[in-house]
């Protein structure tokens, strides 16, 4: 529900490479600039600049790339896959946040579930394609201890462009889609106790449902030892479940973000990689 951080932040992009010979892993560090509301539906941003790990490795099962750290646990050969995601979250301080002050923090989290993956479309050349992906997250908190804030599907279409425009190596990603929630985790960020109500800030208790809507588009380009990529992130709250929250104070917004990464080292090794 909020930010992600790393190389795998830029990938909430979702930044597609296509099918060749590549190697097996590849390791080296970069730095990355972004921008975000403190949580969907707040009015007060921050910007974070912080060295990222570059970090790829293209096992036949294991994988850890743009789209994440992840496990395949089922193959349906061209048509789908199942894999095993993981992402983070880092903290929002209630401190800094007006419309939260009083109230606890929001701790850092990881992101972790099955995703399924539907491949659509794929043309000639392998140019365009276009697929659904369905993650299914449960939230793990690490704050005073661990916790959690549960579970959240975001269903979404994904159209990848190789060569966009006709660049050579530059690699569009847009997808797009509604986000649904539990009660749990729609009552961690915006549920307010009556302990913490104020003349503005009543007590409010969220329920289960639609979360709002995502767009997303990222692009990016990996010249011979760098990778360079940017993302933009639109943000809709219209027909939430949580809208009437005092806690939500926009419902639309943009974010976004640039990474610049170096690979220092990567194995002899080539295996085949989408």
């Amino acid at each position: 529900m909020f930010k992600r951080v790393g190389i795998f932040m830029l990938s909430g992009l979702a930044l597609q490479a296509f099918a060749e010979q590549k190697p097996k892993w590849e390791l080296g560090l970069g730095a990355a600039a972004m921008s975000f509301p403190d949580y969907r539906g707040s009015d007060e941003s921050r910007v974070y600049a912080f060295p990222i790990p570059y970090v790829v490795y293209r096992g036949e099962k294991i994988k850890a790339d743009r789209q994440g750290a992840r496990a395949e646990l089922i193959d349906f050969g061209d048509v789908a896959h199942i894999d095993l995601g993981l992402n983070g979250s880092i903290p929002v301080s209630s401190v800094k946040n007006q419309a939260r002050q009083g109230m606890p923090s929001l701790s850092g989290a990881i992101e972790i579930g099955p995703a399924l993956e539907v491949h659509f479309y794929k043309s000639e050349g392998d140019r365009v394609r276009l697929k659904m992906r369905v993650p299914v997250t449960y939230g793990i908190t690490l704050g005073n201890g661990i916790g959690s804030n549960s579970w959240q599907a975001s269903p979404n279409l994904n159209l990848d462009i190789r060569d966009v425009a006709g660049l050579p190596g530059w690699n569009l990603t847009m997808l797009t889609g509604p986000i649904y929630a539990t009660t749990r985790r729609h009552a961690y960020f915006y549920d307010v106790a009556p302990q913490y109500a104020t003349a503005e800030r009543p007590a409010y208790k969220a329920t289960a449902g639609y979360s709002g809507a995502q767009f997303v588009a990222g692009l990016s380009k990996r010249f011979d030892k760098t990778w360079v990529g940017a993302f933009m992130r639109y943000d809709n709250l219209n027909g939430a479940v949580f809208r009437d929250s005092p806690l939500v104070k926009t419902r639309s917004y943009l974010a976004g973000g640039v990474a610049v990464a170096w690979v220092l080292g990567q194995s002899s090794e080539m295996v085949d990689a989408d």
